[in-house]
C-alpha cells in the first residue's frame, strides 16, 4: 500500500517521518497527473504546491487550523490529504468533486473560492472572530504572486496591517498568474530575489535553518536550496510588506519539503501579522508544464474533443488584429488573461497599444474610461464572471459618463467544468437596467465580428458583446443584412408561437421550431442581435402575428432578456426560459444545459405545453 492510500485525514501527514513525506510528495504529484490528464483541470498550478500543502499539514491542524486558498485551482493536493483520495478521480466531472475549495464540499475547505485576491480579507475575518470569541487556532491565506496585485488584497493587506492581528500569509510565488505576472509588485518581488546583500548572508541564513530542532541537519543538507532562508531575520529589506506593518520573511524554496517545513514551525509561534515568501517552480515534477505553465495551466481531458471550427474566442483574436491593423486608436485591455481572451496576438502585433493590468478588472474599465476619453478606441477583454467585479466602474464611470468604450465579456453562459463561480450567468441582469449602454448577443463568430466592427465606431456609450465559451455551431452561416443597434433577425417564419432566442440560444431554438413542426405547430425564430437597445418594434409586430412568444436565454431568468421582453408584451402570454434561481453546479456544457431544460428537444416540450395551455 503506498503512503498516500494510508492518509485519510489530514493528521496522518503529521504522524509521518521526513522521509515518508518526501515519498508522499512524489505519489501525490503522480496521482494528480494521472487524474487530470483523464478528467482535464488545473495541472501546472497544483503541481507547484505540493510541498507546501504537505508542509501546511506537517505543521497545522485543520479543519481547526483555518487555511485559506486563494483562487482555489491550487487545491488539488489539497484535496487528496484532506480524506478525498478515493473520490480524486472525480475531480470537475459531474457529481464529482469541485475544482475549486468549497465549504459544502469538505469540513477542510474553509473558504469556497474561485475568484482571485480573497483570501486574505476571509482569513482576516476569521481571525478577528477567534481573538472576539476568546478561542486559540491558527489562520493562514496562500495567496499567489499575481493574485497579490488584486485591489482586494492590497485592501485586505492595509486592514490587516491595522489590526496587526496574529495571522499568517504565504505567499506563494512561480512568477506567474495563468500568464507571466505585470506590474509594480511583481517587480518588487523580483526585487527581494535579486537583494545583492541576500548572497552575502547564505552562510548565516544554512546557520539558521539548521538550529530548527528535529529538521535541522536534513535542512543543512539541503544543498540545492542554500540560497533561500529566512531573510527577515538576518537583514532588513525595505519590503513594501513592512510598510503595510505586516512582518516580511523570506525568500524561502516552497519546493524543498524539508526547508519549508522548518520555516512553517518557526513561523508559526511569532505573534502579529507575518508574510511569508515562497518561491514555486509552477508544473514542479512534470517537465511539459514547468516548460509551459501558461499551456498548462488548465488541460483538457483525454477524452476532450479536438476544436474543429472557430471558437468565439479565436474569432475575437482574429478581428481584433484586423482592427488594429486599420485603427491606430484600437486599444486592448486584459486583466491578466491574455491568453485566456484572445488578446495575445494583438500584444504581439501591437505593443504599444495593449495593456495587461493583472487581476484588476475595476482599474481596467476605469483604465478603458481615461483611454476613450482621450480619443482612443479601448476594447476590454474580461470573462462574464469576473466582470461582476467591476460593475460599480461599468455604473459610475463607463456608463454615467457615457464612455465610447467596448466591453468583451468572454465566457458568457454556463462553462461547464469549473462551476459555479465561473458560469457567466449573471451579466445580462446585471447589465439592463444600467442607462446609457448597449448589450449585444451573437450566435455566431460573423456575427461577433460584425457586432465588434460596428462597436468600435460607436463616439460616446460603452458597449457589451457578450460571448460564450468554445467553437461556433457548423449549422448555421447566416449573417444579418446589417447589426444597427435595435435591429434583429428572422431567422424562421411562423404563425403559432414566436421563441427569442438570445446569443447561441437562438440556434437551440431553430432546433426546437423543427421539432414543434413534427407537432404540427408552426413556430418563428427571431435573433434579437441586440439586447438593449432591443428591437422592440419588430418583436411586438411577430409577436402579434403569433399570439405567443417565448425568450430563451443562457443567462439567469431573473431579471434577464425574457423579464425585459414579459415587461413590453403585457397583453401576451409570455414564457420565459433561462438559468433558474439557482447556482448551477460542475458538470459538460451540454449535461447543464439538458438539466435545464435548454436544449432543443425540452425546449419543444416546454413550449409544446405553453400553447396547449
Amino acid at each position: 500500500m503506498s503512503i498516500l492510500e494510508k492518509i485519510s485525514l489530514p493528521r496522518n501527514v503529521m504522524e509521518l517521518t521526513l522521509e515518508d513525506r518526501l515519498v508522499l510528495v512524489d505519489e501525490v504529484r503522480n496521482r494528480i497527473i494521472d487524474v487530470i490528464h483523464s478528467t482535464g483541470g488545473h495541472l501546472a498550478s497544483s503541481l507547484g504546491v505540493v510541498e507546501l500543502t504537505v508542509a501546511l499539514l506537517s505543521v497545522y491542524s485543520p479543519p481547526e487550523d483555518r487555511i485559506i486558498w486563494d483562487v482555489g485551482h491550487q487545491c488539488y493536493p489539497w484535496k487528496l490529504l484532506t480524506g478525498r483520495a478515493d473520490r480524486f478521480h472525480t475531480i470537475r466531472q459531474s457529481g464529482g468533486l469541485s475544482g475549486f475549495p468549497r465549504r459544502d464540499e469538505s469540513p477542510f475547505d474553509a473558504f469556497g473560492t474561485g475568484h482571485s485576491s480573497t483570501s486574505i480579507s476571509a482569513a482576516l475575518g476569521y481571525a478577528l472572530a477567534r481573538d472576539i470569541k476568546g478561542e486559540d487556532y491558527k489562520v493562514v491565506a496562500v495567496i499567489g504572486d499575481g493574485a497579490m496585485g488584486g485591489g482586494m488584497a492590497l485592501e485586505g493587506l492595509n486592514h490587516l496591517g491595522h489590526t496587526g492581528t496574529d495571522m499568517l500569509i504565504i505567499l506563494n510565488d512561480n512568477e506567474m498568474s495563468i500568464s507571466p505576472n505585470v506590474g509594480a509588485i511583481s517587480h518588487h518581488l523580483t526585487r527581494l530575489l535579486t537583494d545583492p546583500r541576500y548572497n552575502r548572508i547564505k552562510k548565516d541564513v544554512w546557520n539558521a535553518l539548521g538550529k530548527i530542532p528535529s529538521l535541522g541537519d536534513r535542512v543543512r543538507n539541503a544543498a540545492h536550496a542554500v540560497t533561500s532562508g529566512l531573510k527577515k531575520t538576518l537583514v532588513t529589506p525595505d519590503t513594501l510588506f513592512d510598510d503595510f506593518g505586516v512582518r516580511y520573511i523570506g525568500p524561502i524554496p516552497g519546493n524543498d519539503l524539508a526547508a519549508i517545513t522548518g520555516v512553517l514551525q518557526r513561523v508559526s509561534e511569532i505573534p502579529g501579522p507575518v508574510l511569508l515568501h515562497v518561491i514555486t517552480k509552477k508544473g514542479k515534477g512534470f517537465e511539459p508544464a514547468e516548460l509551459d505553465a501558461t499551456g498548462y495551466h488548465g488541460v483538457s481531458g483525454a477524452n476532450g474533443r479536438s476544436n474543429k471550427r472557430e471558437t468565439f474566442t479565436a474569432a475575437f483574436s482574429r478581428t481584433m488584429i484586423q482592427l488594429g491593423k486599420e485603427d491606430d486608436r484600437i486599444v486592448a485591455i486584459t486583466a491578466a488573461m491574455p491568453d485566456g481572451t484572445g488578446l495575445d496576438g494583438f500584444a504581439a502585433e501591437f505593443p504599444d497599444r495593449f495593456f495587461d493590468v493583472g487581476i484588476a478588472e475595476q482599474h481596467a474599465v476605469t483604465l478603458a474610461c481615461g483611454l476613450a476619453f482621450s480619443g482612443l478606441r479601448p476594447v476590454t477583454a474580461i470573462y462574464s464572471t469576473f466582470l461582476q467585479r467591476a460593475l460599480d466602474q461599468v455604473i459610475h464611470d463607463a456608463a454615467l459618463q457615457r464612455a465610447p468604450v467596448i466591453l468583451a465579456l468572454d465566457r458568457g453562459g454556463v462553462v461547464g467544468e469549473d462551476g459555479p463561480t465561473h458560469h457567466g450567468v449573471f451579466d445580462i441582469s446585471m447589465l439592463l437596467p444600467l442607462p446609457n449602454i448597449r448589450i449585444a448577443a451573437p450566435r455566431n463568430c460573423g456575427i461577433l465580428e460584425m457586432l465588434l466592427k460596428r462597436a468600435v465606431q460607436f463616439e460616446e456609450n460603452p458597449t457589451a458583446i457578450r460571448y460564450p465559451r468554445g467553437e461556433e455551431s457548423s449549422v448555421d452561416s447566416a449573417y444579418p443584412e446589417s447589426v444597427e443597434p435595435g435591429r434583429g433577425q428572422l431567422l424562421r417564419e411562423g404563425q403559432d408561437v414566436l421563441i427569442i432566442g438570445v446569443g447561441v440560444m437562438a440556434l437551440a431554438a431553430l432546433e426546437a421550431a423543427r421539432h414543434l413542426a413534427r407537432r404540427n405547430i408552426s413556430a418563428a425564430v427571431y435573433d434579437p442581435v441586440w439586447l438593449k437597445p432591443a428591437p422592440i418594434t419588430e418583436i411586438k409586430s411577430l409577436a402579434e402575428i403569433c399570439g405567443r412568444v417565448v425568450t430563451v436565454e443562457e443567462g439567469s431568468v431573473t431579471g434577464g432578456f425574457g423579464s425585459f421582453i414579459s415587461s413590453h408584451l403585457r397583453d401576451i402570454p409570455v414564457l420565459e426560459t433561462g438559468i433558474p434561481d439557482e447556482f448551477q453546479p460542475h458538470a459538460p456544457r451540454a449535461e447543464l444545459i439538458s438539466c435545464i431544460g435548454l436544449d432543443p428537444k425540452s425546449l419543444a416540450e416546454r413550449i409544446g405545453d405553453f400553447i396547449g395551455s
